[in-house]
């Protein structure tokens, strides 16, 4: 973590940004064909931003709702909102208006700010992100305090059911840290290229609060982008991050020349041993996962100076206190980038007890290496006997297709049984039952080999396994 800091007086916001004012002529924001910002621009855009905040007479801790796209005023309006001493909650721009009316009713925002053609919640007064530009809040006026204090709230997936918010302290952005040398092995030097929208979480720390924090360039494709391969070539991308979805479309095409690559970043969900071995011979560069969640972000992960065994997501985090029980994964409560909590009733309901439990199916390595066995609630019930999907799946994973997903389906007489869901060429059933009897018992193999045009997906790029039938 970061000692020299006094973290009686700190705010997330300036921290990020203070490392680039040493280097404000290089570029901190690339968006290819759109937007290409210094630190130093980017710098006086959030305190322009902060100021428009500030003139408004909200009080320190009013929740900012943020309805914004992929462009660059998504990160400066949230930086904003904590240099100005509010609270901001970033939201998928692709929520319906009845999905941000029910979440926002959880956190009461104070205002709203969203660009047109994004919905908002109903009866909602919202202001647009430019409109709040004005004079630059002075760094006297910055709002600082306990790093331990309230800094921005988040949503869970709701791949389980109903989304959570989730309230975390100004300090998570100090653990942060721990994945600089134990995930990405980033470098101020590097050039980030992150392949998700802005507002997804994974893109915010990963693609852009971490770079920035260490002066380095975050490159974010411009919304519509196909050709992520050809956009590392141009921008010299040194570390692209991604979701093993993006993986497996980019070896699909061309991979040639990308010379300046050291790595890449896979999270979001767990990333098949065949699609690492297969990035590898394609580029001769690594795959690092990682393994996390809202409530912690990541905290168990590979990294070039330590990379995952193969089937597994790699070891804790430097920092970082974690363990097993009963084959879930827990971390130690005193974390600092754990979460103060879930968000219910205007305040943080704290964690209890030493340990939290993630919800995540493990079984850890004798040297300490993690590997994910999905989630607890993830199970599937065919027949009666309990089936990990992600244990299928990698089975299944040198099938000749594009991308592969079990789940569970009734048939005629209602009998629930597992079904391979794929993309890609038609398959030879034969050969998929051969495949699949040689690697897995006969209560887990499937009974129905399903063909599709594009598995279901949230906006993140998680699989949504229960809309698979």
């Amino acid at each position: 973590m970061v000692e020299e800091m006094d973290q009686a007086a700190f705010n997330l916001a300036a921290y990020v940004l203070a490392a680039g004012r040493t280097r404000a002529d290089r570029p901190a924001l690339i968006v290819p064909g759109v937007q290409r910002w210094t630190h130093g621009a980017l710098a006086d855009a959030v305190e322009r931003r902060a100021g428009g905040l500030a003139a408004r007479g909200l009080m320190p801790g009013d929740r900012v709702l943020l309805r914004l796209g992929n462009s660059g005023d998504f990160p400066v309006t949230f930086l904003a909102c904590a240099l100005a001493g509010l609270v901001p909650v970033p939201t998928a721009a692709g929520l319906t208006e009845r999905e941000i009316t029910r979440m926002a009713a959880l956190v009461d925002p104070a205002l709203v700010v969203a660009e047109a053609g994004i919905a908002r919640p109903t009866g909602a007064d919202a202001v647009a992100p430019g409109a709040l530009d004005a004079a630059p809040l002075p760094p006297a006026d910055w709002a600082r305090g306990s790093a331990d204090r309230l800094g921005y709230i988040v949503f869970t997936s709701g791949s389980g059911g109903t989304p959570k918010a989730v309230a975390h302290a100004h300090r998570a952005v100090l653990a942060r840290r721990a994945m600089w040398d134990g995930w990405y092995g980033l470098r101020a030097d590097d050039r980030m290229m992150h392949a998700g929208a802005f507002n997804w979480t994974y893109t915010l720390g990963t693609g852009l609060l971490d770079p920035w924090a260490i002066g380095a360039t975050a490159i974010v494709p411009p919304p519509g982008a196909v050709d992520l391969a050809a956009l590392m070539r141009a921008e010299e991308a040194t570390i692209f991050a991604a979701t093993p979805g993006i993986y497996r479309r980019l070896l699909r095409g061309d991979l040639s020349g990308l010379d300046a690559l050291r790595h890449g970043l896979s999270a979001g969900e767990r990333l098949p041993e065949a699609t690492r071995t297969a990035w590898h011979a394609a580029t001769g560069t690594d795959l690092h996962e990682a393994l996390g969640m809202s409530e912690c972000s990541t905290f168990v992960s590979g990294c070039p100076e330590r990379p995952a065994p193969p089937g597994t997501s790699g070891y804790a985090q430097p920092g970082r206190r974690v363990r097993v029980v009963d084959g879930r994964l827990q971390v130690a409560t005193d974390d600092p980038g754990l979460m103060l909590g879930y968000w219910a009733d205007g305040a943080p309901v704290p964690v209890a007890g030493d340990w939290f439990d993630t919800g995540d199916r493990v079984t850890m390595r004798a040297d300490g290496a993690i590997r994910h066995e999905g989630r607890a609630d993830d199970l599937l019930n065919p027949g009666g006997f309990r089936v990990s999907p992600q244990e299928v799946e990698a089975a299944l994973a040198n099938l000749p297709v594009h991308e592969i997903a079990v789940g569970c389906t009734r048939v005629a007489g209602g009998a629930e049984v597992l079904a391979a869901y794929y993309v890609g060429p038609l398959l030879d059933e034969g050969l998929a039952d051969a495949h699949a009897t040689a690697r897995l018992a006969a209560y887990k193999r499937p009974r129905l080999w399903l063909r599709r045009k594009a598995l279901p997906r949230n906006a993140n790029g998680k699989l949504r396994r229960r809309d698979l039938a």
